[in-house]
């Protein structure tokens, strides 16, 4: 047990590191363009591939619990995206295929692309219109870094791959969802009225 106390332990820090990297600044816009969408009557698409696809569906639940037209890329159900929409992309480093691949189609048809992910100079990055670092080991450690390890006595580490991204991730969308929740006047009875009662 003492790994899963070790894992528990650096997760932990390592989400409290990357919370107090978040710019309020760029918490705010995030929020105004949410709003402003909401308001308008425009579509909210959540992007991301993998685990990181995972913590978007999760964003992207509670959304829709908040009264948005919201929808996941790849349902099948999920309408075309167009001008004055919103477009949210969950990748750490900012290259998977799927999600560039969805910010570029995005641009093109005049949505507004929000991107999260590690990698502020990543080609994710540079086609979004705000880009929210979120601090994360998103990759394998290289070999070099392992030998330096290794000389310096510490540990593999034991959140492996996007892990550190990913939970991050979850807690930073899950304080907007709940700042959301104040800005919109929504009581969590409001949004459990509107939760699925077939599961």
């Amino acid at each position: 047990m003492s790994r899963f106390k070790t894992a528990v332990d650096e997760l932990l820090t390592e989400l409290g590191k990357a919370m107090t990297k978040v710019d309020p600044s760029q918490v705010e816009t995030l929020l105004d363009a949410l709003v402003l969408t909401k308001a308008r009557g425009k579509k909210v698409l959540v992007v991301g591939a993998g685990r990181s696809g995972l913590v978007g569906r999760g964003f992207a639940m509670r959304l829709m619990h908040l009264g948005f037209d919201v929808y996941v890329l790849g349902e099948t159900i999920t309408p075309a995206v167009g001008k004055g929409d919103l477009v949210l992309v969950i990748s750490g480093s900012g290259t998977t295929t799927i999600p560039v691949a969805a910010a570029e189609v995005a641009k093109r048809v005049g949505a507004k692309v929000l991107a999260v992910t590690s990698h502020q100079e990543s080609p994710l990055a540079r086609l979004a219109d705000l880009t929210i670092p979120i601090a994360g080991r998103e990759k394998a450690a290289r070999q070099d870094e392992y030998y330096s390890r290794q000389l310096l006595g510490e540990h593999e580490p034991l959140a492996p791959l996007g892990t550190i991204f990913e939970a991050s991730c979850m807690v930073f969308l899950d304080g907007i969802i709940a700042e959301l929740m104040g800005q919109l006047e929504t009581s969590e009875a409001d949004m459990k009225a509107k939760h699925a009662v077939i599961e």
